[in-house]
Order: structure tokens, then C-alpha cells, then sequence
């Protein structure tokens, strides 16, 4: 078995998208970043390099690279997806905590799970979304960033 941990963070700007997991949540801002900004992924395809050893997601998809500018990070799950099959491994779990003040996600958490298994082509036990606040503490917690945590097992 082989485990990765992954992490991302980016700002909330008006006038975006609000991506989470392959889920649009309505939301009058929308995360900043060179792609759709979607932490929860961009977390989990961190933990899935790191469990193989490849790296981090700015060395697949670097933020200089134009053709990653506004791209849909399901982008950058089929590429991780590719770099398993070609390391024979798969993935036994995904768990993942998603850092916002607001919105609030109890809501959409069941439909992150679904879209994120679909995504990564696993059952939809084997995969879990928490929503927890920052307790007003820091950029998160003033309601100008959400950040994501995500822990994946691999097996052969």
C-alpha cells in the first residue's frame, strides 16, 4: 500500500466559478487560479502523485503553461489517472477536508463524493468529502480562501 497527502489553497474572487470536487456551488465568488481553481481536486491529484512518487500537481500542470489557463482540472484527474495505469496501481481510498468559512457544503457533499468516484473511477465508499470552518482564523476563516486537504491509498 503506498499513501499521499495532498493540499491546496486558493483565494475567492468575484466573478468565478465556485468548482468543488467537479461540483459547480452556487456562490457569489469563485476560486482564482491559473485553471477552474478547484482545490478539492487539485488536493486529491496531489496525494495521488505523491503516493506514486510523481511528483506534485505544479510540476505536471504548471501555472506558466497557457494551455492550463482556465482549463477544467478533470484535466489534470485523467492525467493522474493515466500515470496509475501506467504504475499498475489503483486507488483503495480517498479522504479529503475541504476549509471554508462560507458557503456552507453539508448540502453538496454527497454530490462531491459521487462526482469525485466518477471521476477517479471508484466506488463511492471508498471515497470521502468533511466540510469544516477555520474558526474565523486567518484568510480562510475571513472568507477570502477555502483550502483542501485530501489523504489517498494506493495499492497494486
Amino acid at each position: 500500500m503506498r499513501v499521499g497527502i495532498g493540499y491546496d489553497i486558493h483565494i475567492l474572487e468575484k466573478g468565478r466559478k465556485l468548482m468543488l470536487g467537479g461540483v459547480h456551488i452556487p456562490y457569489p465568488k469563485g476560486l482564482k487560479g491559473h485553471s477552474d481553481g478547484d482545490v478539492l481536486l487539485h488536493a486529491i491529484v496531489d496525494a495521488v502523485l505523491g503516493a506514486m512518487g510523481e511528483g506534485d500537481i505544479g510540476e505536471h500542470f504548471s501555472d506558466k503553461n497557457k494551455k492550463y489557463k482556465g482549463a477544467d482540472s478533470l484535466l489534470f484527474v485523467n492525467k493522474a489517472m493515466k500515470l496509475l495505469k501506467k504504475n499498475r496501481l489503483k486507488i483503495s481510498s480517498i479522504d479529503s477536508t475541504i476549509v471554508a468559512e462560507a458557503p456552507k457544503l453539508s448540502g453538496y457533499k454527497e454530490r462531491m463524493r459521487k462526482s469525485i468516484a466518477q471521476s477517479f473511477r471508484v466506488p463511492v465508499s471508498r471515497v470521502n468529502v468533511k466540510a469544516k470552518t477555520n474558526e474565523g482564523l486567518g484568510d480562510v476563516g475571513r472568507r477570502k480562501a477555502v483550502a483542501c486537504f485530501a489523504v489517498v491509498g494506493l495499492t497494486k
